[in-house]
């Protein structure tokens, strides 16, 4: 097996022993089969570590990759988002057109819209209910709904449109705008992959020269630009639609290898100076004058070097096959990995429910332990009991799984 083989899933359905064809398709897909463990072993990774980061400094949060580099699991999240989107309607717009696979992903962009708003409304009740019943505004501020308390009808609006959004809410909306993007990325890299990813480069570089950006209410910006971000959502997309396979021999040469270690750990030492200020004596003042801000709104050039760092090392220590993925001990990261949407949703409010348990009861190590632990485990046991109902319940989900068993978030699969 090739490391392309490990990046794609499988090889590329017909390609053994079949004779030459006289042009090659633009984009290639992996054959359908089993579900690809290892996306949904680093989602729910990422969903966990999203509902720890997004609680009160706490002991566990020294485990998130955010305290040991320049990325963190947004950035793990996104890519295997379009990964998956890309997985599953790039096959669609082979097998049935671009109208079909326009038509699936447009339902799946309202499914996720849906729950975004269900989300900010039973997110608003959640906080205006304890900031009331225990007479405390402060939660309405640190969490941004103040604008809301003020003007609701005009906050709603704002709401529906995206442009308002309490804390922690940011991701959703980031999505649904790359997903409304999606028909026309799979198209463009139906016809050309590699200059589809060119023009998403040309974007993201336009956008930080000229400052490109979407308004938020009541004012600033979106904490995720989707201008920017889309480049690491093109390319999940681009390295399930064959670039992965495509860059074979560089993610197998020892080079490659050794310069994504030598920038992790460059990227530690940067994060040290943070927590240890005495070590910025050693760092060269060029470098940091021109390193800092390091900018996570417009995914900065260094965060995206450092997961594609991080990736090209997964991708090559961790095969599809690895057994390892079969253990029960990773069971719970894969099921909340299979449920991302749901599972998303459930961290958000477990994230508040936290805070104000953490600010009304005990805010010690203890307590900060008990609240991470008791939220990774109600993630779990939700995850479990959705991956339940959905076995026993949907009679013809093993004729569908393979078809869309890598895309939750993606398909709803």
């Amino acid at each position: 097996m090739t490391i392309a083989d490990r990046v794609t899933g499988s090889t590329i359905a017909g390609t053994a022993g079949a004779k030459p064809r006289a042009a090659a398709p633009a984009i290639t897909l992996p054959a359908i089969g089993e579900r690809e463990l290892r996306l949904d072993l680093f989602r729910g990774l990422a969903l966990w570590l999203i509902f720890i980061d997004h609680l009160p400094p706490s002991l566990l949060t020294w485990f998130t990759i955010r305290n040991y580099g320049l990325s963190d699991a947004t950035e793990i999240f996104i890519f295997i988002s379009g990964y998956t989107a890309a997985f599953v309607y790039g096959r669609a717009m082979l097998e049935s057109g671009v109208l079909i696979a326009t038509a699936r992903i447009l339902r799946r962009v309202w499914q996720i819209y849906v729950a975004h708003v269900f989300l900010f409304t039973i997110f608003l009740a959640e906080i205006s209910y304890v900031a009331t019943r225990f007479e405390n505004p402060l939660y309405t501020e640190e969490m941004g709904i103040m604008d809301f308390l003020k003007q609701p009808d005009v906050t709603i609006v704002q709401a529906l449109l995206l442009r308002f959004r309490p804390v922690n809410m940011d991701v959703l909306p980031l999505y649904i705008v790359l997903m409304l993007a999606l028909p026309l990325i799979l198209w463009s890299m139906k016809w050309r992959p590699d200059v589809t990813l060119g023009l998403s480069v040309l974007l993201y570089a336009v956008t930080w020269e000229y400052d490109l950006y979407l308004s938020a209410y009541p004012n600033g910006f979106w904490a995720f630009n989707p201008f920017a971000w889309q480049l690491l959502f093109v390319f999940g997309a681009w390295c399930a639609l064959g670039g992965a396979r495509r860059m074979s021999r560089i993610l197998a040469s020892p080079v490659t290898m050794w310069i994504s270690i030598a920038y992790l750990v460059a990227a530690f030492y940067v994060t040290l100076t943070w927590y240890v200020p005495q070590l910025s004596q050693f760092m060269p003042k060029r470098i940091e004058q021109w390193m800092y801000p390091i900018d996570k709104t417009d995914l900065d050039v260094l965060r995206f070097t450092h997961f594609l760092a991080l990736a090209a090392l997964t991708v090559r220590f961790l095969p599809r096959d690895w057994p390892g993925l079969k253990s029960r001990w990773l069971r719970p990261l894969i099921l909340c990995g299979q449920h991302s949407l749901e599972i998303f949703c459930l961290g958000v409010f477990l994230a508040f429910a936290g805070h104000f348990v953490l600010a009304e009861v005990s805010g010690g190590p203890a307590m900060h332990a008990l609240i991470s632990l008791s939220g990774i485990l109600i993630m779990w046991g939700v995850a479990w009991v959705i991956s339940w109902y959905k076995r026993v319940a949907d009679k013809s989900g093993a004729k569908t799984k393979n078809a869309v068993g890598n895309a939750d978030l993606a398909g709803g699969g």
